[in-house]
């Protein structure tokens, strides 16, 4: 029996001894094109669940967490900002405790005092409404609002002047980096770089207070790297003097590596291009 005999009781009797593969007409065949592609690696595939126990309340709560070696490192902003392949890292480096809302970049997260604590609790934890940890990923929007209650927290603690101006160096950048998927057409895209030199200008201010006061390193960077990013602060406020003074000292320290010193001659030529042409108008 072939294998459409049956079919004659639809009618189709005239494909009983019909062929599904006609082999009188070969094709070639590419089996390199045959291959199974690897799938395309997405957001989910970098991220992990990550359990922290908040100092302020003591709820155990998870978190997202960027898995170390998942994401690739493609480019820098002129002011260092990382710019990677699959995830922003940026986006998950602020711990938020779903319960009280002590909220703080990775690298200050459980280093308070009870004084600290106590502060946290009565003007943060008492009026805290929640947080969604669970979420499977992490939007800029969800940054944004992660970073904004680390910068408050920041300030209910009374934390170093280097850690709140770091703060707000990381939160403009992730409002860059929301800025970075819009067209630029958008009403909202003029407000996010509004909101994003406002944290230029509060980090920039932040960090000369820090480097009077504070010994290095500065929030994990070395003198010459946050004179360069300061200088670049700078230089974005229009304060070209100042950045020519910090770029000037990044370049003539003889403990800056090479890399930096090339980046900070890229720099100067910026600067020098801004300022030929605000003299030309």
């Amino acid at each position: 029996m072939g294998l459409f005999s049956d079919m004659e009781k639809f009618g189709l009797k005239n494909f009983k001894d019909a062929k599904v593969i006609d082999k009188d007409k070969p094709v070639d065949v590419d089996i390199a094109k045959l291959k199974p592609k690897a799938p395309e690696k997405n957001e989910t595939d970098a991220l992990f669940t990550k359990h922290y126990t908040c100092p302020v309340c003591d709820l155990k709560f998870v978190t997202r967490s960027i898995r170390a070696g998942r994401v690739k490192l493609l480019e820098k902003d002129i002011d260092l900002r990382p710019i990677y392949d699959i995830a922003d890292p940026l986006k998950y480096d602020v711990i938020t405790c779903d319960k009280c809302g002590y909220s703080s970049l990775s690298r200050y997260f459980g280093k308070i005092s009870t004084r600290q604590m106590k502060e946290l609790k009565e003007s943060v934890g008492n009026n805290f409404k929640g947080i969604d940890n669970d979420k499977e990923v992490y939007t800029y929007d969800d940054a944004i609002e992660r970073h904004k209650l680390a910068l408050i927290c920041s300030i209910v603690k009374n934390a170093k002047n280097g850690e709140r101006a770091y703060t707000c160096l990381k939160l403009a950048w992730v409002i860059r980096g929301k800025r970075n998927t819009m067209d630029s057409k958008d009403p909202a895209f003029k407000e996010l770089y509004l909101e994003e030199m406002e944290c230029i200008k509060n980090a920039y201010d932040g960090f000369m207070l820090a480097i009077s006061r504070e010994p290095f390193p500065i929030a994990g960077m070395d003198e010459n790297t946050l004179k360069y990013i300061m200088a670049d602060m700078a230089r974005k406020l229009k304060r070209y003097d100042e950045s020519a003074k910090l770029l000037g000292s990044v370049i003539t320290s003889k403990t800056t590596n090479n890399r930096l010193k090339e980046e900070a001659l890229k720099l100067k030529e910026m600067l020098k291009s801004e300022l030929k042409n605000n003299a030309g108008n």
